[in-house]
């Protein structure tokens, strides 16, 4: 046996394993879904309280489900969950080497997502108008930070997908770097699944 034949031990460790963690899942991922968790129980407990003072009487200030409008909640819902798809697209362009179609999709998403945003927007002011204020009543307040909280993620995810469009420009996405997108896309997806909940609860039971 030659000297060639010889590797030295260090040479033959794999320098990617430190990066990962023992179920083969990398740490960013693993991060993230351990976020994804905790948020978990914050929705859940802002729901929980909203649940708890939404069938309580209103004594100031009309009630909620007086103010909703179910059709025009219902197609901002949509465009939110079609979001996902174009996510799913992203995600698949940069997998594929595609970064043109890559940047398409993400930037759709994050259009998507800003236009849900401005959507609520429009909601919480149309609500003020009408006498429902954060303080007008103990409903008002749940109802306001349950669904405020998922606006901010969504904003933060919006966020999120411009700074990977910029990268992707400045050609700091390459293929191999396609798990950033997945890891984004997680997020997103959360955010997506979270609200189809708050959106049945909210505005469709009650």
């Amino acid at each position: 046996m030659s000297m060639t034949d010889v590797v030295p031990a260090e040479a033959s460790v794999d320098h990617t394993e430190g990066h990962r963690t023992s179920t083969g899942v990398s740490n960013e991922k693993m991060a993230m879904w351990l976020f994804l968790g905790s948020e978990c129980l914050l929705f859940g407990a802002f729901i929980s309280t909203f649940l708890l003072y939404r069938d309580r009487p209103v004594k100031v200030g009309p009630a909620l489900e007086d103010l909703y409008d179910i059709p025009f909640t219902s197609v901002s819902s949509f465009v939110l969950l079609m979001s996902s798809l174009t996510m799913v697209l992203a995600l698949a362009g940069i997998q594929r080497g595609d970064h043109h179609r890559a940047r398409t999709w993400i930037l759709t998403t994050g259009l998507l997502g800003a236009t849900f945003v401005a959507g609520q927007v429009y909601e919480f002011t149309t609500f003020y108008k009408e006498g429902l204020g954060y303080t007008t009543n103990l409903q008002s307040s749940a109802f306001y930070t349950l669904t405020g909280f998922h606006g901010v993620h969504v904003t933060i995810g919006v966020l999120m997908l411009i700074s990977l469009y910029v990268m992707s420009l400045r050609g700091k996405l390459p293929t191999e770097r396609a798990e950033t997108v997945e890891i984004v896309g997680l997020y997103w997806h959360f955010v997506d699944v979270v609200w189809i909940l708050i959106f049945t609860v909210v505005y469709l039971i009650h």
